[in-house]
């Protein structure tokens, strides 16, 4: 079996627990990797604002992927590669996710856009992204700038047919995948978890088999597939942890310092 060399780990429902919280237990962990010489580095579908806070404590120094993956940027959070959703494809996605009546936010590199303040998961996207939201009264100017549209609901049955809608009306022009069950997100066409891989693996000039992958949703099954070991966590759907190698214990339950000790003793 390859040596690993790097660890990509997603965050919310992986790293963090319920509440949003970096445990010691993976502070820990993540030094453990840096002392056996493992890389180290985060994917999320967060917003890049929604990443820093995350940097100085877990010491990464490598880019972090964003926007599920659709944008690298730096520890500073600046660009290093970053795409667009088509300005037309935004538009007809928010026309979807209007027909449905769910919550609709636009995220650019810097800002999360609103027409409701008081959405049932605004309260905690703010607690999530430790960010507050900007208050517009129309999408229309800010189409161009699209990284990430979100349609947010709590009737799990209405955003799965929702997603199949969004998906036959925009093919591959965008992404559209759940990342919660209660958040349908849209992003950039032909980049993924998978493709953040690929890349951070071509910068470190390693195999992608020499990457290991942790994560809880449909949107890492791309970074499953692409790595050369993967863990789906505890609290992971079953037909997401049929498509990982190794399945740990839940994010309540150090799921990913399990998956880290995991990961050291295979060296």
């Amino acid at each position: 079996m390859t040596r690993i060399a790097l660890v990509i780990s997603d965050v919310d429902g992986t790293l963090l627990t319920k509440d949003k919280t970096l445990t010691d237990g993976a502070r820990r962990a993540v030094r453990r990797l840096d002392a056996a010489g493992i890389g180290f580095t985060i994917v999320s579908s967060r917003p890049t604002i929604g990443m820093g806070f995350l940097i100085a404590p877990l010491a990464i120094t490598l880019p972090v992927g964003t926007f599920n993956g659709s944008s690298i940027v730096d520890v500073q959070l600046q660009p290093i590669e970053q795409h667009l959703i088509p300005p037309a494809v935004t538009e007809r996605s928010i026309d979807v996710l209007l027909e449905f009546g769910v919550d609709i936010w636009l995220f650019t590199n810097d800002r999360w856009l609103t027409r409701n303040p008081d959405g049932e998961y605004v309260a905690d996207e703010k607690r999530a992204i430790r960010h507050d939201p900007t208050i517009i009264a129309d999408f229309t100017p800010y189409l161009a700038g699209a990284c990430k549209i979100v349609g947010a609901s709590s009737d799990v049955a209405l955003l799965r047919r929702c997603e199949a809608a969004i998906k036959a009306a925009v093919g591959a022009q965008a992404t559209a995948v759940r990342s919660q069950t209660y958040y349908l997100d849209i992003t950039p066409p032909g980049h993924d978890k998978g493709t953040f891989v690929e890349a951070i693996a071509r910068r470190l000039g390693i195999a992608t088999e020499a990457v290991a992958t942790i994560g809880d949703m449909q949107n890492d099954l791309p970074m499953f597939a692409s790595s050369g070991i993967s863990f789906a966590m505890g609290n992971a759907a079953d037909d997401v942890k049929k498509h990982a190698t190794h399945v740990t214990t839940s994010n309540e339950n150090e799921g990913f310092a399990g998956a880290i000790e995991t990961v050291l003793r295979l060296e």
